[in-house]
């Protein structure tokens, strides 16, 4: 299993540094090419291309359903890496997550009114239905956040 996620993510590493670092595809086709299930696909899109190694995943399901992989270049690697692995981890409480929001404000990587929607994105109402782990889950959203503010 192993030797067939390390084909698919070579592969697909490979298709977004054809596409210059963005690609969009079904995720079907790739199934078909490696001959295995699309749920597959998704373990090495959830397990490879993570907001920490510096990829941004949207995907739609369905028939007319695909994946956009994104790679994000860092301006400075090593002041996102402190962020990701220090100050959010896994699990970030609210009030953690508003810090970094205003500090993200008052270096002008966003403007107040973006400050205002991510924090409104990540509050405990928003967060709120029935979920146990609100803090692993804000965590996720605040680094893909911060992967597209910092692209």
């Amino acid at each position: 299993m192993a030797k067939l996620s390390n084909s698919i993510e070579e592969f697909l590493i490979d298709l977004i540094e054809e596409e210059n670092g963005k690609l969009e595809i079904q995720r079907s086709l790739i199934a078909e090419r490696f001959n295995c299930a699309p749920s597959q696909i998704n373990y090495v899109l959830t397990t490879r291309f993570t907001p920490y190694k510096g990829y941004y995943v949207e995907s739609r399901r369905g028939g007319g359903g695909y994946i956009r992989i994104i790679r994000v270049e860092f301006k400075n690697k090593n002041s996102v890496d402190k962020i990701f692995n220090d100050e959010i981890g896994n699990s970030i409480t609210k009030d953690k997550a508003d810090q970094i929001i205003n500090e993200l404000l008052r270096l002008d990587y966003i403007n107040e009114r973006e400050s205002e929607i991510i924090k409104v994105s990540l509050s405990d109402r928003a967060l709120s239905l029935g979920c146990e782990n609100k803090n692993e889950i804000r965590a996720n959203i605040l680094k893909n956040v911060l992967l597209v503010i910092f692209k």
